[in-house]
Formats: structure tokens, C-alpha cells, sequence
């Protein structure tokens, strides 16, 4: 149950909200049509969207966009208060912030192609004295004027885009302004020979793990973790081939980021190592 709940608004907007709660609870996700920055004051909670569940600790938070109904944050334990700080950003306000320069953070990445709408934040040090001090305002109502919710806005996104998920956090706040939708073979092929994993293709689709396994059977008629691992290993036996490029360079290039696991599974698959695979050819 909620046992208290505080707000600021700007331009006519939610734009900082302050909830406690009291577990047991279920709570209906407190915004709409926005992008959204969760902080996790005090106590661990559960947030969840469709079949994903997102489990977020004491300072940790969770940034989201495109939220809508069917969303909610719980907690089943029988102690243990929850404080959440919930800070929305609404294109209108933030249109009207930066008019002239936008950050590089509200900008359509160039090379990011993701339908990613969620990502969780890591404990940051500054993030948690930001959120410390917005609690002074909270607890001092007659010092909020517009301005200072302009700098406090202004300090947010500045923090964001100096955190080590900066770049996936780009991809979510840009959809506000550059809404693209990229189809789910468009993901795979963009991503497939980064070093990244079926659960970091997941999310980049925006589906679970186990829709992602299903989605991808139905595309490729293959597992990913078979396909991708075929489509790498045929790629750096050509670049084997074309190029002059270090065995180790080849293989962080389709995606591999262990050289000794690059050279067993190319010798499974093509019965020679790597640097034979070359000679040979040549």
C-alpha cells in the first residue's frame, strides 16, 4: 500500500515523483508516454513488463521507455519499506529545454540499431547524490521554482550520459524524438558479429529470452547460439583468407572475445586451426 506519495511538476508535467510503499504490494506503474528513470531509495522491488521481470536493489534504478498499461513495480516480502524516485522526461519539456542544441544523449545513435525500450543502471555514486538532493526539495516544497527543475532535469541527462550504460541509454531517450522500429532480422544481422551474447540480442529486440529463442526459430529454422556461432566462424574463415589481419584481430572482429574458444570451435567446424586454415589457402 502506498503510505505516502509527493510530486513535482514542470510545464504542466509529472516530472519528479516520491512514493513509499508498504510490502506486501503491487503498484500500477506511475507513468504514461514518457521515458522514465526509477531510483530504488530504499528496499529491493520487482518490476514488471509482460513477461519480463526486472529485479531492482537498494540504489539501483532502471530507465525505461514507452511506458505504458500493464506495467507495475511489487514486493512480496513482509517488511521492509520501499521509497521510489520516479523522474519522467516528456518530449514536449524537453524540446523546450534544449531548443537549440540537443544533447548527444537525446540524439538518434548512428550505429545502434536496437528496439531496446529498458535497461538497468548499475550503482552510481553520483546518481545517488542527485537523487539524495532532490529529497531536499521534497522535504522543502517552497524553494522549487522552474528554474531549478530546469537544472535538476539538465543534471539528470548529464549524469546519464557519463554512465557506463550511456550508450544503450542514448537508444532509449532518442525514441522519444526519432521513434524507429527496426525489424527483428535487421537487429540480428546489424549485431551479429559484436560481441554480444542471446540474452544482449534479446534485449535489443525487446523480447525475453525464451520469445527471442522462439522469434529466432522461426526466422532462421536454427538456434541463435548454433546460427550465430556458424555465421561467425564463416566470416573469419574468409577474412582468414582476404586479409593479412592477426588470427586474435580476425577473431574479435566476427565476435569472439576469447581467442583460445575462437580457434576450438573453428577447429570443430573446419577440422584445422585457424592459422593452418591460412597456410593451407594460401
Amino acid at each position: 500500500m502506498v503510505t505516502d506519495y509527493k510530486k513535482m511538476d514542470l510545464f504542466g508535467e509529472t516530472f519528479i515523483q516520491k512514493v513509499i510503499l508498504q510490502p506486501p504490494f503491487e503498484f500500477p506503474f506511475p507513468v504514461r508516454d514518457s521515458a522514465c528513470f526509477l531510483f530504488s531509495m530504499e528496499g529491493d522491488l520487482q518490476f514488471h513488463q509482460e513477461e519480463e521481470q526486472y529485479e531492482v536493489s537498494n540504489n539501483y534504478s532502471l530507465l525505461l521507455t514507452c511506458v505504458n498499461s500493464g506495467k507495475k513495480v511489487s514486493n512480496s516480502a513482509k517488511s521492509t519499506k520501499n521509497e521510489v524516485v520516479v523522474i519522467s522526461f516528456h518530449p514536449g519539456t524537453l524540446k523546450k529545454i534544449y531548443e537549440r542544441d540537443r544533447p548527444l544523449l537525446l540524439q538518434k545513435p548512428k550505429n545502434n540499431i536496437s528496439n531496446q525500450c529498458s535497461e538497468k543502471v548499475n550503482n552510481d555514486f553520483l546518481i545517488k547524490k542527485y537523487i539524495e538532493g532532490l529529497l531536499f526539495y521534497f522535504e522543502n516544497p517552497s524553494l522549487v521554482n522552474e528554474d531549478i527543475l530546469i537544472i535538476k532535469l539538465k543534471e539528470i541527462i548529464l549524469l546519464l550520459s557519463q554512465t557506463q550504460n550511456a550508450d544503450t541509454i542514448q537508444v532509449i531517450l532518442s525514441q522519444l524524438f526519432s521513434p524507429a522500429t527496426y525489424t527483428f532480422k535487421q537487429i540480428i544481422e546489424a549485431n551479429i558479429f559484436l560481441q554480444v551474447g542471446v540474452e544482449d540480442l534479446a534485449q535489443k529486440t525487446n523480447l525475453s529470452v525464451s520469445s527471442f529463442k522462439r522469434e529466432f526459430a522461426k526466422h532462421y529454422n536454427d538456434s541463435p547460439a548454433n546460427y550465430i556461432k556458424t555465421k561467425r566462424l564463416e566470416k573469419a574463415a574468409e577474412l582468414l583468407i582476404a586479409s593479412d589481419e592477426r588470427v586474435t584481430d580476425i577473431a574479435f572482429d566476427c565476435g569472439f572475445n576469447d581467442l583460445a574458444n575462437f580457434t576450438k570451435s573453428f577447429h570443430d567446424k573446419y577440422n584445422i586451426t585457424p592459422t593452418n586454415y591460412r597456410l593451407k589457402s594460401k
